[in-house]
């Protein structure tokens, strides 16, 4: 405590492993909470206006700049919106092609959170470097995992970061089943690897934290969701894609140059809790065995125990991965043919950390005339500060160090991809 008014602070210069420039400030005056911001001061990156004018054909590979974590979901949401705008659905072996590939990111995206971000917290590290010393197994063993998640995005993709042969209406190029034989047989290395994960995931210790989410993912017909044309939610939402805008609004709040997202007025939660809670009976017949032998019910609203959940879409990923290969037979034409026509497209895909929304609006030649991207993080932002209150409110008594740890841990639950680039939070307490 400093001064007559009491008030306490604690400063973080730095929240290492998340993606981006932040803040967060947290008042508490007489041991109750007022105020939680969580503030996302990254410049702009203006991707949208980027896109004004260019041919609609451009967009898979300039929004895959976007993230080089998951470019494929940028690339995948763009595509299904200008196939949908040019009135062109692409299914069969193009859209199991495209699954393979998500499956692909979702295994190296979460592989790289899980293991590299997000367990040093629970096990009371400041880096994955320092984790190594002690356990060295399981970094190497989420290390082997994204490898072979970047292999599926190379085979698929062109390359694993920023693919290149992702294209609207299919794909530049499309494999031969000899070329995805030793692919499946990574995969099946990964799948061993990923019931491994929710073994060492489901004994960790979890803060008792239950939250009442409003849970938002893509309708993605009888499938485990990727991809889909509807959006749905646990409180009855259940829209097609293109009325996305009558009931999600996004607002420009200072504190954040993301724009925050409200469902009918009111802050919801994207990401893997979501598809879990809302799709767990979907899931893969092993990820389904894994949730239940890690303790998971059917819904799970705890948000620390996300990174079980992503454990658990780690097994589901494999396993999907290699249905999709066994079954695979190469199609006649890599891609089908999209002809442009002045028309509004939407498009959404899950990301690793949730619903990705995309909308564009094209000319008659196929010229973008506008374009709406709304990615997962900024649709989480009020999410999380629900959290950090709700961690909060419990936790007053903790030690600084102790408060900050858990506070930061609180973020990191959300593997928050606030810019691929800068590592940047400052976070300001203030006790009075």
């Amino acid at each position: 405590m400093t001064g007559p008014d009491r008030i306490r602070r604690i400063d973080v210069d730095y929240l290492a492993r998340v993606e981006g420039e932040g803040a967060m400030r947290v008042l508490v005056r007489d041991g109750t909470v007022e105020e939680v911001e969580f503030r996302i001061f990254e410049p702009p990156r203006f991707f949208e206006a980027f896109l004004v004018d260019r041919p609609f054909t451009d967009a898979p590979d300039i929004t895959a700049r976007i993230c080089g974590i998951c470019p494929v979901a940028y690339q995948m949401s763009a595509v299904r919106a200008m196939e949908d705008a040019c009135g062109v659905r692409v299914d069969g072996q193009l859209d199991q092609l495209r699954r393979l590939l998500y499956c692909g990111e979702w295994i190296e995206s979460h592989a790289l959170h899980l293991y590299l971000l997000h367990a040093p917290d629970f096990l009371g590290y400041e880096s994955a470097v320092e984790m190594a010393q002690q356990h060295g197994d399981l970094v190497r063993q989420g290390l082997e995992l994204k490898k072979i998640g970047n292999e599926i995005v190379t085979l698929l993709g062109g390359r694993e970061i920023h693919p290149i042969n992702v294209r609207v209406g299919g794909f530049y190029r499309v494999p031969t089943r000899a070329e995805l034989a030793p692919l499946a047989e990574r995969i099946g290395q990964a799948l061993e690897l990923a019931l491994a994960t929710v073994e060492f995931t489901a004994g960790l210790e979890f803060p008792d934290v239950e939250r009442d989410f409003v849970f938002v993912t893509v309708g993605d017909e009888d499938r485990y969701p990727v991809m889909g044309d509807r959006v749905v939610s646990n409180r009855g939402l259940d829209i097609p894609v293109a009325e996305y805008n009558e009931h999600f609004v996004e607002e420009h709040v200072a504190r954040s140059n993301a724009l925050h997202a409200r469902l009918d007025g009111q802050p919801y939660h994207v990401g893997p809790l979501a598809r879990y809670s809302l799709h767990s009976d979907q899931l893969t017949p092993a990820a389904w065995e894994a949730a239940a032998r890690a303790g998971l019910g059917p819904v799970c609203s705890n948000p620390f125990r996300s990174i079980v959940v992503r454990a658990v879409e780690l097994v589901f990923a494999c396993e999907e991965a290699l249905r999709v290969i066994d079954q695979y037979q190469p199609p006649a034409e890599p891609a089908v043919a999209v002809p442009p026509r002045p028309a509004t497209g939407h498009g959404v895909s899950e990301a690793p950390r949730g619903l990705l929304y995309h909308r564009y609006s094209l000319e008659a030649d196929g010229r973008i005339r506008s374009a709406q991207i709304v990615p997962p993080t900024s649709q989480n932002q009020l999410s999380i500060e629900a959290d950090l209150r709700a961690v909060l409110d419990v936790n007053l008594d903790l030690p600084d160090d102790d408060l900050q740890w858990r506070l930061e841990q609180t973020i990191r639950n959300y593997d928050p991809c606030i810019s691929c680039a800068t590592h940047f939070l400052d976070l300001t307490i203030e006790r009075r």
